[in-house]
């Protein structure tokens, strides 16, 4: 049994960083058009070719989303931009829609592509068509249950992919016409605005003014706003039904969050292949997923059909254990000094957590830190102030800083 990639989102160049840092095989982002997050950082054409070279360099993959529903004036440019990724050697397209695909396999033909949730696979028959054209690999449809998915990997000689942890949209798929209605932003041109997420009531034409819970909550109701995805527990089950990449969500999502899921995925599947007949789910890994900013957990469509207790109705807010509050720069053994760039305000007498790639978390207070010119500070209030403190033992680049959430 072949060992699944785990597949991690890159919203910016540092996310893309920390998430290979912290053990992805591969990452997937977008450039600065053609993709479905137009409101993530992205990159640019000159990131793009660094992205590549950084991961190439630790022998890992990009992916570049290309995945919009282009309309005729998106496909004027398209072209160029194919070959630019071609030329610059990312490993994979992802692709939702089949003009893009025609006109990939035209100017790029060597380019590997891959076939997006977007695209809606949900059996083995269209699977089956894109093998046929020449796909590389297909990511399932958020819907397609873990039983569908064995079946389709019985029937098709392609790899499949499919979301493993992150938010769940509730719309079919991601093709989704909320936002272009409330809002003119075209979600499925990379620009939605979640309004999914929003708070609603319900309003009588003839009572303007009066505004009634649509379910039985005072407070109106968030009928649209999914938990979200956590197939942690399910580990031994997601690799037996042969998927080849599990791909976690969140290019929008911070540092913190890509790189603490990533390493909780990447310590699990490596303990599964250690020793499968013994694999037990840690306890300590579902407190990391605590830790970072989420709403509650659910197996979305994988086990049975979604109902209401999958849906949050009482707020869209997100929760989390923990603050991230510094990110490692560098580290001096000599001096045991850590330089700290600040992610959220810190002062003296913290209690912290050093989250290390690849090591196990370990504790301390914050007892002394130093300004940029050797100064004594109390406390670190300014975003991204550079400090230096000691830490009790050597740790890496990289490396991140938290505390208990206030």
């Amino acid at each position: 049994m072949k060992k699944p990639e785990l597949l991690a989102p890159a919203g910016n160049l540092e996310k893309m960083k920390m998430a290979l840092i912290y053990g992805a095989d591969a990452v997937y982002m977008g450039g600065e058009a053609y993709g479905l997050r137009a409101f993530s950082d992205n990159f640019s054409n000159a990131e793009l070719k660094q992205a590549v070279n950084f991961a190439h360099s630790l022998h890992k993959k990009v992916y570049v989303t290309v995945n919009i529903f282009p309309h005729n004036e998106d496909l004027v440019d398209l072209p160029e931009f194919i070959k630019f990724l071609n030329d610059i050697e990312v490993d994979a397209l992802i692709i939702a829609d089949l003009g893009v695909y025609h006109i990939a396999r035209q100017v790029a033909p060597g380019l590997p592509l891959h076939i997006s949730t977007q695209a809606n696979n949900t059996n083995w028959a269209s699977v089956l068509c894109w093998q046929e054209l020449g796909a590389s690999r297909v990511v399932m449809a958020r819907e397609v249950s873990l039983n569908d998915i064995s079946l389709i990997k019985q029937k098709v000689n392609i790899e499949l992919e499919a979301f493993v942890h992150g938010a769940m949209c509730m719309s079919y798929s991601g093709r989704c016409l909320l936002s272009n209605y409330l809002t003119g932003r075209d979600s499925n041109r990379g620009q939605c605005a979640q309004p999914c997420r929003w708070k609603y009531s319900l309003v009588e034409e003839k009572r303007p003014g009066q505004y009634f819970p649509v379910f039985e909550d005072e407070r109106g109701t968030y009928f649209l706003n999914s938990k979200d995805l956590c197939l942690l527990p399910h580990l031994p089950e997601l690799i037996k039904s042969g998927l080849n990449s599990f791909k976690i969500e969140g290019r929008m999502k911070s540092v913190h969050y890509v790189a603490t899921v990533i390493k909780v995925y990447r310590e699990a599947i490596d303990a599964y292949f250690d020793n499968p007949s013994n694999f037990k789910v840690d306890d300590q890994w579902l407190e990391e997923l605590n830790k970072v900013s989420h709403r509650d957990y659910t197996t979305g469509f994988y086990f049975n059909k979604t109902t209401r207790d999958d849906q949050i109705y009482g707020s869209s807010s997100y929760m989390q254990t923990h603050d991230f509050v510094g990110l490692v720069k560098n580290y001096d053994n000599d001096t045991g000094m850590v330089v700290v760039e600040q992610r959220n305000n810190m002062k003296i007498g913290d209690m912290i957590e050093v989250v290390q790639p690849g090591k196990t978390n370990f504790t301390q207070s914050i007892e002394k830190m130093f300004d940029e010119s050797g100064q004594p500070i109390e406390v670190a209030p300014h975003p991204q102030q550079v400090v230096m403190m000691p830490l009790r033992m050597p740790v890496a680049e990289f490396s991140m800083l938290r505390r208990k959430a206030k």
